[in-house]
C-alpha cells in the first residue's frame, strides 16, 4: 500500500521490457504477501523472506535477510536498496562484494513515528548510504541538491530520478459503482489518499474540513500497517461528513481521482508524493502543503497551502478558484515512468560495466 511498494510495482517490469537480460528478484516480507514460497508476477520473482511486525526494526532487518540472500545464498551482481532505513546494510553488502545501487525516497527521520533512536538509525542510514553505495537516486530534485552540498564528496554519485505517474491511473475507465458505494457524487466530494500516518496530515485536513463549513464531504482513502492511537482516533471521526474507504486498488482510486471535487495532500513529510501525482496527471483540482516534496511536482502557487495551517487550510478549501483542473498534460510529460525505467537502468549499466 505504499509508496515505495507502488514505485517498485511500475519500475522493474519496465526495466526488463527495456532490457529482457536483466533479472529482478524482489525480496518481499512474508507477513505482507499471499505466499510463503517463492513466486512470479509477470516478469519477475518475489522472495518472500522472515520478518517481525514490529515497525521500528521489520525494514531493517529484512534487509538483513536480504542482502545476506542476495550476497550469499543468490549471488546477484546488483543490489538495490529502496529507502535510508534499509540503506544501513549498505556497508555490509559491499562487505559481501556487491553492486550497490540506493534510492533515497525522502528523510524519512523526519516523520513523527519515528523516536530518537530510530530517527538516529534513519540518518545514519543516509549517511551510510551516500558514503558507501556506487549509486544514489533520489526522487526529490530538492533533496537531491541538499544531498550534494551535504556530501560534496560523493556528490557525482547523487542523482535525481523522481517518481511516475502509473498507466492505470492515467489510461483506464472510470467505473461509477465506486461513487454509488461511498454514496458519492462526481464533482460533489473532497478527496485524499494515502498511509494513514501523521505526517500525511490527515488530521489538518479532518479539522480544517469542520471549520470550513464546506458542503462537500471529505473522503480519505488509505490503510494502516499498525492500529496506532493515531489511526483509532482518525477513524473515530468518521461520520457522513468524513468517510475513510480503507485500502483501494489503483482502478478504484482512478475513478475518485477523476471524480473528486478538489484533492488536498495536506502532508508534512513526502519524499516525491505518489498520490499527488496521481490526482494531478488525471488534472483533478488540487492543493498541496507547501513543503518541498510538494513544490517538486510543479503546480502553480495558488496551488499550495502553508503546511500544518490548518485555519489557511479551511479557507482554501471553500476557495471556488481551486474547482478547475491542474495541467495534467505537464504532469505526465514530467514524471514519464518508461524514462525514468531508462535512466534507472543506465544507473546500473554504469556501475555493472554492462552497455
Amino acid at each position: 500500500m505504499g509508496g515505495i511498494e507502488s514505485h517498485c510495482e511500475e519500475l522493474y517490469p519496465r526495466i526488463v521490457a527495456i532490457d529482457p537480460a536483466t533479472d529482478v528478484t524482489l525480496a518481499a516480507r512474508r507477513p505482507y504477501v499471499r505466499q510463503g514460497t517463492p513466486y512470479t508476477v509477470g516478469s519477475l520473482r518475489v522472495v518472500p523472506l522472515p520478518s517481525t511486525r514490529v515497525s521500528s526494526i521489520e525494514a531493517t532487518l529484512n534487509t538483513l535477510l536480504a542482502t545476506l540472500y542476495f550476497g550469499i545464498v543468490r549471488r546477484v551482481d546488483l543490489l538495490h536498496i529502496h529507502a535510508i532505513g534499509p540503506a544501513l546494510l549498505t556497508p555490509l553488502a559491499r562487505l559481501l562484494g556487491l553492486r550497490v545501487v540506493v534510492t533515497h525516497h525522502g528523510r524519512d527521520y523526519r516523520r513523527a513515528k519515528w523516536g530518537g533512536f530510530a530517527k538516529w538509525m534513519l540518518v545514519t542510514g543516509e549517511k551510510l548510504a551516500i558514503r558507501y553505495a556506487h549509486q544514489v537516486i533520489v526522487v526529490s530534485e530538492t533533496l537531491a541538491e541538499q544531498l550534494r552540498r551535504e556530501f560534496p564528496d560523493r556528490a557525482g554519485r547523487v542523482h535525481y530520478i523522481p517518481n511516475g505517474v502509473p498507466a492505470v491511473i492515467t489510461e483506464g475507465q472510470e467505473d461509477p459503482r465506486v461513487l454509488e458505494r461511498f454514496g458519492l457524487q462526481r464533482g460533489g466530494f473532497i478527496l485524499s489518499v494515502g498511509r494513514l500516518v501523521p505526517e500525511k496530515g490527515f488530521a489538518d485536513l479532518v479539522a480544517a474540513h469542520q471549520q470550513s463549513g464546506s458542503p462537500m464531504p471529505l473522503v480519505i482513502a488509505g490503510g494502516a500497517d499498525h492500529q496506532t492511537p493515531f489511526v483509532r482516533d482518525l477513524l473515530a471521526q468518521q461520520s457522513d461528513r468524513v468517510i475513510f474507504t480503507g485500502m483501494l486498488p489503483r482502478d478504484e482510486l482512478r475513478t475518485l481521482y477523476r471524480s473528486a471535487g478538489l484533492f488536498v495532500l495536506a502532508s508534512h513529510h513526502e519524499g516525491l508524493p505518489i498520490a499527488g501525482l496521481e490526482a494531478t496527471a488525471v488534472s483533478a483540482p488540487s492543493l498541496l502543503s507547501d513543503i518541498d516534496a510538494n513544490l517538486d511536482v510543479g503546480l502553480p502557487r495558488d496551488r499550495y497551502f502553508p503546511m500544518g495551517d490548518v485555519a489557511a487550510l479551511a479557507r482554501r478549501l471553500v476557495d471556488p478558484a481551486l474547482l478547475t483542473p491542474v495541467d495534467g498534460a505537464a504532469i505526465r510529460a514530467r514524471f514519464d515512468w518508461s524514462r525514468i525505467a531508462e535512466q534507472t537502468l543506465d544507473r546500473y549499466r554504469d556501475i555493472s560495466g554492462r552497455r
